[in-house]
């Protein structure tokens, strides 16, 4: 019963957010986010790794089926690597200026790659105002279904790596967790997850890291108008 009560609450969530999005879309796809703080937790957590950690993040988009400004994207995803100012969510203090790299489809053409880049940009906002580096590698993204909704895996070259599984109950620390920190993007369905692991060993943030055994994954879909 209690497993049951955790698992809607986390639903519940994801509804919410499907709510603000457009019912027809015109691109759509898996999303994955990974986080170097905890955005399902207590707020005593939270509370103590604020300014501390959470400056670091990586965000992937696979389409599934759509175009950004008429040029198709079907079966094509980014990655955004960002290394912010401080920890991404805090109300309190801005997270700006922040630097990103992101690493664009090596199947995608020329033409892609730059529509790519601007469905990304369009989708994160200022997290993405000041790229430092583009990188193009074969990039992997795959959601379970069903009861496994949060297990999930990226693959970019040998420059990103995530690997998530669903939240069960005993993951509480302390009976007292939320959802802390949303998305960082506007998505149409949201699942906090548990990072297996989150690694970015690419250049470009001065930064490489290895996050091990933290709930601080969101998986979930996009689903917009396309960009006229």
């Amino acid at each position: 019963m209690i497993r049951k009560i955790f698992v809607s609450a986390i639903v519940g969530f994801g509804f919410v957010l499907a709510a603000a999005i457009p019912g027809s879309a015109a691109i759509k796809g898996d999303y994955i986010e990974a986080r170097s703080a905890d955005v399902y937790t207590g707020p005593c957590f939270a509370n103590g790794e604020v300014g501390l950690v959470g400056d670091e993040a990586i965000l992937a988009w696979k389409v599934s089926q759509g175009d950004w400004k008429g040029t198709s994207l079907n079966g094509l995803g980014i990655v955004a690597v960002v290394k912010a100012h401080a920890t991404l969510g805090d109300p309190y203090h801005s997270p700006y200026p922040a630097e990103a790299v992101l690493i664009v489809d090596q199947r995608a053409n020329s033409a892609q790659r730059l529509a790519l880049q601007e469905f990304a940009a369009s989708m994160a906002g200022k997290l993405l105002n000041h790229v430092v580096r583009v990188e193009a590698a074969p990039i992997q993204l795959t959601l379970a279904q069903g009861e496994q909704h949060g297990a999930a895996q990226l693959v970019a070259g040998d420059l990103v790596r995530i690997e998530t599984r669903s939240l069960c109950q005993g993951d509480d620390k302390c009976g007292n967790e939320v959802v802390y920190y949303p998305p960082l993007v506007r998505l149409s369905h949201a699942m906090p997850a548990f990072t297996l692991n989150d690694s970015f060993q690419g250049a470009g943030l001065n930064v490489v890291w290895n996050h091990i055994g933290k709930r601080s994954a969101f998986v979930g879909y996009f689903s917009l108008p396309s960009a006229s």
